[in-house]
């Protein structure tokens, strides 16, 4: 007699349990004694997530959003969040989206944050594009990414309605964040929401009801890359889901924190992290008006949780120095810092105690600060440990949902990116002799691949292994250290490798260096490599040091070389910086304000 046939989507609910289960039994179980918090409940995808929160939180507020009425941070609930997400949500499938690619675009907001969550659960694929590139570029991605609808901001919202009557993109749909009424070109947000509300309202399931499949691509994230070059990673629920639980049974979470979100929200870096994981926990998200509001927000909203890249927490704790000197307390605080390293060993944390003019222009809450998307001066983050802040930093890509490599809560190392997350797995590959070697790393995090680019994938995935092209060793507790990007490796004449990450991180110590870009050039008889170091200084900075004259570009350079023959000192000489060049503008970046290095503007 032959056993029941389980429906197809039975099945792939049972498997996703299944999955979802081990996967969190595997923390819970796990041998290593730095992997702390195992409490967490496990879940299946994004969708299953969001409404178990909803179960758990549904009155506690998810997100703090300035009014544009009454100049204050309002709240959202979960409840009211969900209804919204479900609104939208069905609001999409009834206008023929279901199974589709739609794009969302702007600043960071909760209305991003609900088309993202509306589209993911139950809709289609999303595919959150870059505010900040331009016109023609967007149209590019468009095209690349096949999209049908896009959710944007006024900012774009002439460029995508272009794109639409121009008939040459996929382009079937725009919808606008800020829109009062809905027209025959652009439609309104606040109208799809109400619409799919009132439907729900009337019995309309087609949204609740539809089923995730974990495996199956559902995010489109286009790389910025430093190179120019823009590639789809397909990423699936499960990809994400995994990297959130990871990420809590590492970071200590608790019940009223509030996340500072002003990284942009469409790298996965501040999706995963600063979004997705605070709704897993139930805890409450303030969005950031612009990068030029920080400080004023911070003190608005007092955040207990802060995610960096290395140039914001660099240029924040330079800053805090400069202030610090100009009240003429340097020697008080450096004072302070010792009594607190020594007290902390007994567990003892006076910082927030003695640094209350610090924690302030953080809030006065700020207990963790996590740095990721690059590599950080060490000595930055000693530094903001020594304020009294749980300071780390985690190691990730696109590719890998982000986390590869994350410092425990518990036992960070200030110069490493962090051990292998639970369920992943982290090795080096073609080591040299020195131990350093690609960095590369395995876990149900790993992307699907580059979308309609199997020749591409086929070159960074290999037998389950994603190569990352960033070059580190491991050390014998497992901590892994970066050393720089592959491509980035400067090799000289004579065969010797140099990282210029290092050199640039020795170059962000001197004080009136606001950022550099070490790189290299033949020498005249092309028998030698030259190596230069491109810097812009600080012009605060260069005033503090040596008061407000009037200094002509050889000045500068010359006491730059002061301060670069120290460095060159203490380095091989094939590593010394040989050559200066002076910048007056700043580097071009991308949208994490990476250096773009291979810009040739950047060599001036």
């Amino acid at each position: 007699m032959g056993g029941v046939i389980m429906p197809e989507n039975n099945v792939m609910v049972t498997n996703k349990k299944i999955w979802a289960e081990q996967y969190m039994e595997n923390i819970r179980n796990s041998d290593d004694p730095l992997v702390k918090y195992r409490g967490r409940r496990a879940i299946t995808d994004i969708k299953d997530m969001l409404v178990t929160s909803v179960e758990f939180y549904a009155d506690k507020t998810a997100f703090l959003e300035k009014s544009k009425a009454t100049k204050k941070y309002e709240p959202i609930t979960y409840k009211e969040a969900f209804d919204d997400v479900n609104g939208l949500g069905t609001a999409l499938i009834a206008g023929g989206f279901k199974g589709k690619k739609i794009s969302v675009c702007g600043d960071n907001s909760y209305k991003w944050a609900v088309t993202y969550l509306a589209v993911v659960c139950g809709v289609g694929v999303i595919v959150p594009l870059d505010k900040e590139l331009s016109a023609g570029e967007l149209k590019q991605l468009v095209q690349m990414g096949e999209i049908s609808c896009v959710i944007t901001d006024k900012k774009h919202l002439n460029d995508f309605a272009k794109m639409k009557a121009d008939g040459d993109t996929t382009l079937e749909a725009v919808v606008s964040m800020e829109a009062l009424e809905s027209t025959a070109e652009v439609l309104a947000y606040k109208d799809l929401v109400e619409a799919g509300k009132n439907m729900v309202a009337c019995g309309d399931r087609s949204y609740l009801d539809a089923e995730i499949d974990n495996d199956e691509m559902s995010i489109i994230l286009f790389t910025s890359g430093t190179t120019g070059v823009s590639k789809g990673v397909m990423l699936s629920h499960k990809n994400i889901v995994s990297n959130v639980m990871s990420m809590c049974s590492l970071v200590h979470l608790n019940e009223d924190e509030i996340f500072f979100s002003f990284l942009p929200l469409h790298h996965t870096y501040e999706c995963t992290c600063g979004f997705l994981t605070p709704i897993y926990c139930g805890l409450t998200i303030a969005y950031c008006e612009g990068l030029k509001y920080i400080v004023k927000n911070l003190s608005e909203v007092s955040p207990t949780v802060f995610l960096g890249v290395p140039a914001v927490f660099e240029s924040l704790y330079k800053k805090i120095w400069q202030g610090v000197r100009k009240k003429g307390k340097e020697g008080t605080l450096k004072k302070v810092i010792r009594v607190n390293r020594t007290t902390k060993k007994f567990k003892l944390n006076i910082g927030n105690l003695f640094l209350k003019d610090i924690h302030a222009l953080f809030g006065g809450r700020l207990r963790i600060a996590i740095s990721g998307g690059a590599a950080i001066n060490p000595d930055v983050i000693q530094g903001l440990r020594d304020f009294g802040l749980n300071a780390f930093q985690g190691y990730g890509l696109t590719e890998a949902s982000p986390i590869g490599a994350l410092n425990p809560d518990t036992r960070p190392k200030n110069a490493s990116i962090g051990r292998r997350i639970p369920n992943g797995d982290i090795a080096i590959a073609n080591k040299g002799d020195d131990g350093i070697g690609e960095i590369i790393i395995k876990g149900d995090n790993i992307m699907l691949g580059y979308y309609k680019r199997p020749d591409l994938t086929a070159e960074v995935i290999k037998d389950g292994w994603f190569y990352t092209g960033d070059l580190g060793y491991i050390d014998e507790e497992g901590y892994v250290f970066i050393t720089g990007r592959a491509k980035n490796v400067i090799i000289t004449k004579n065969g010797k490798n140099v990282y210029p990450e290092e050199l640039e991180n020795y170059l962000s110590n001197i004080p009136f260096i606001a950022e550099s870009m070490v790189w290299e050039r033949e020498s005249e008889d092309g028998e030698d490599t030259i190596i230069v170091a491109s810097i812009r200084v600080d012009s605060d900075a260069m005033t503090e040091k040596f008061g407000d004259i009037y200094m002509s570009d050889e000045e500068i350079v010359s006491e730059l070389w002061k301060e670069v023959d120290k460095i060159n000192e203490e380095l091989p000489f094939f590593k010394r910086i040989k050559a200066i060049v002076l910048r007056k503008e700043e580097f071009e970046k991308n949208s994490t304000k990476k250096i773009k290095r291979f810009a040739e503007g950047n060599k001036n």
